[in-house]
């Protein structure tokens, strides 16, 4: 009887963030052990929860939402998302141009397959949100990672994208604000990102689902705002972190720009929305209630909010740590620290994280993870409480200090 084998095309798909550590975590949970998980941005656990009117809303329409819907999703969801960028002055988008997804992680899959032919090189940060070159390699394309650079704030290195555009360089990813960095990139950088598209007559994807998660006096600024009318832009973002439903999948992408240009691809994408039928009906009806009602993630990103107050707590613990440095996130819920290679000489930061977790029992994320060219990062998430996160860096740091002595 022949063996069954996974396909090729998985051959280069890597989501460490749930790989080989989780699996490591799950065994020492069998065995009884307790387990604090800082390895990925999921909200409930750490006793964040949706807000009542969303959860009220969705109960409300329960009823309703037992059939299929349209494959691009209700039409109230779209409106409200269209109206959404409306009203920041994205002109032009209407409720045809948003598709609703079963979160952005399903679009950006959906988008990729329909967007990237076999050998289509798409330019993808570094460090990255690792399903981004997953998804590029399934559809068959080659992602190429540009730099951001730590020494700037993990801003794009602007001259190492030019660097690495060729003529068969289709698109180039934005995760604005950054995961796993915490980076929130300025107008500035924005416009030059876009501008690198213009140039080249690249399609601009941007990742934006951490854009209302921003600390002190960090802006957002949306990719789609500069490109105008000559540059394909396609918006991801969703419900998940800002309002706390990760569970619910609830994402969107909208597609501006010159759309006139795009028909077929649209056509595409509008095939794979059919095949897949439609996206979680209930969840879809929290859009509209989400996005037009009162801003309850205001209170967590304040002065004494638990998202600002908690990456803040983090920030200054790690970098308190002999060796280890971090650039201070503007939003998100991640830090991202840097272990000093001369104190701490790594040859596997995989084989790092997991000799953390069998010592000190916290699961994070190792950089290469994150498709970062070197073993000398790991990714914390900083949802837990105050007395918790302490309490987890501080087994950090005697981990690290047994490492030094």
């Amino acid at each position: 009887m022949r063996r069954i084998v996974q396909s090729k095309k998985l051959q280069h798909v890597r989501y460490d963030v749930r790989g080989p550590i989780l699996v490591e975590a799950q065994r020492l949970e069998a065995e009884g052990q307790k387990i604090l998980k800082l390895n990925i941005g999921n909200t409930a656990p750490f006793g964040f929860e949706a807000p009542e009117a969303i959860v009220a809303d969705m109960v409300h329409n329960l009823p309703q939402s037992q059939g299929y819907a349209d494959s691009r999703g209700i039409y109230s969801a779209r409106t409200a998302v269209a109206q959404y960028y409306q009203s920041r002055g994205l002109r032009g988008t209407g409720v045809d141009d948003v598709f609703i997804g079963n979160g952005v992680s399903e679009l950006i899959t959906m988008v990729l397959q329909a967007f990237v032919d076999d050998g289509n090189e798409i330019l993808v940060p570094a460090p990255d949100y690792p399903l981004w070159t997953g998804a590029v390699s399934l559809s068959g394309g080659t992602p190429v990672h540009y730099r951001c650079d730590e020494d700037n704030g993990w801003n794009p290195d602007l001259a190492d994208i030019e660097a690495k555009i060729t003529p068969n360089t289709h698109a180039i990813v934005v995760i604005n604000p950054n995961n796993p960095t915490g980076a929130v990139y300025s107008q500035e950088t924005v416009r030059a990102l876009v501008d690198i598209a213009r140039r080249h007559d690249l399609v601009v994807m941007a990742d934006e689902i951490y854009e209302k998660i921003l600390f002190d006096d960090a802006v957002h600024h949306h990719a789609a705002s500069f490109a105008g009318d000559d540059v394909l832009c396609l918006t991801f973002s969703g419900l998940s972190k800002a309002y706390r439903v990760c569970g619910y999948r609830a994402g969107w992408v909208m597609v501006s720009g010159p759309k006139h240009l795009a028909e077929d691809f649209l056509e595409g994408l509008t095939l794979l929305a059919n095949m897949r039928m439609c996206a979680n009906v209930p969840a879809q009806h929290a859009i509209q209630t989400a996005l037009g009602g009162y801003q309850s993630v205001d209170e967590l990103i304040g002065p004494g909010g638990r998202f600002r107050e908690q990456s803040k707590l983090a920030w200054r613990l790690l970098t308190e740590i002999p060796g280890v440095s971090c650039v201070e996130p503007q939003g998100a819920l991640y830090c991202f620290p840097r272990l000093d290679p001369q104190v701490y000489p790594i040859e596997s930061d995989e084989a790092f994280v997991i000799d953390l977790l069998r010592s000190k029992k916290i699961l994070v994320t190792h950089g290469t993870g994150f498709n970062w060219f070197a073993p000398d990062h790991f990714r914390l998430v900083t949802l837990p409480d105050e007395e918790t996160l302490t309490e987890a860096i501080g087994r950090i740091a005697e981990h690290l200090a047994s490492m030094r002595a």
